[in-house]
């Protein structure tokens, strides 16, 4: 696989913005210094910083340069659709999944009529995400057995898009979310060690491959104390 330059830049300074050589509310060298430093063009490295922004670890002030900013959480973009894998990868969480449920169950009914399906059978799967020994996340995913008719244990543990994309050869294109803040049912709460009265983000998304067909529901529970969600979103007037 071809990494481009700017992806590769844009991957040091975000590593040495996590390990503390650019602190919070410093700035970054300016775009000529990182020319140098980089040996590139202007533009690659406006690309690369452009990524920083994206991820929420640097914010570009204009007359001063790019400000680092508080990386205390993991930075999860909303517009992207990023695996926990990979995300865990980006950030280098060093983090643990367990799978906590693994079995055929038809897609909730008010998501079935939702997509105007007749509760079609689904693989149910749900993970705990684990990171530095404490529980940050559960995801519940149901996947159309139309498109993926097995899933082993093996393969909700490791990277289920991995087994997706490069073995069964889907093209997963899109997807819709919805980003909620709720009080989380007992189960996911004992899961997520919090107190009862405790509120967690809930993200539901509806994916689809690339000839628009639905395949996955997917609802995610973060702890509020571990993320920021991220978005990059251009000014446009009405």
């Amino acid at each position: 696989m071809v990494v481009c330059k700017y992806w590769q830049i844009a991957q040091d300074l975000s590593e040495k913005i996590k390990h503390g050589q650019y602190a919070t509310g410093e700035l970054l060298p300016s775009e000529t210094d990182l020319t140098r430093l980089y040996n590139t063009s202007r533009e690659t490295i406006r690309k690369a910083l452009a990524e920083l922004s994206v991820a929420g670890l640097i914010q570009k002030v204009k007359g001063k340069g790019s400000i680092v900013l508080n990386t205390a959480r993991f930075a999860f973009p909303v517009s992207d659709i990023v695996t926990f894998n990979e995300l865990n990868q980006s950030e280098q969480m060093r983090a643990q999944t367990k799978v906590l449920q693994l079995k055929n169950q038809q897609l909730p009914a008010d998501i079935s009529s939702r997509m105007r399906l007749r509760q079609p059978p689904a693989t149910f799967i749900q993970r705990l995400r684990i990171v530095n020994e404490e529980p940050v996340i559960v995801d519940e995913d149901y996947i159309l057995k139309k498109f993926v008719p097995v899933i082993t244990e093996e393969q909700a543990q490791n990277s289920l898009y991995s087994y997706f994309e490069n073995d069964l050869g889907l093209k997963i294109a899109y997807a819709t979310k919805m980003i909620t803040v709720e009080t989380a049912p007992a189960d996911i709460t004992k899961l997520l060690k919090l107190a009862t009265t405790d509120l967690v983000v809930f993200v539901r998304s509806l994916t689809y491959l690339q000839d628009t067909s639905f395949f996955q529901y997917t609802i995610s529970m973060h702890r509020p104390d571990k993320f920021k969600f991220v978005d990059f979103a251009h000014r446009k007037k009405l």
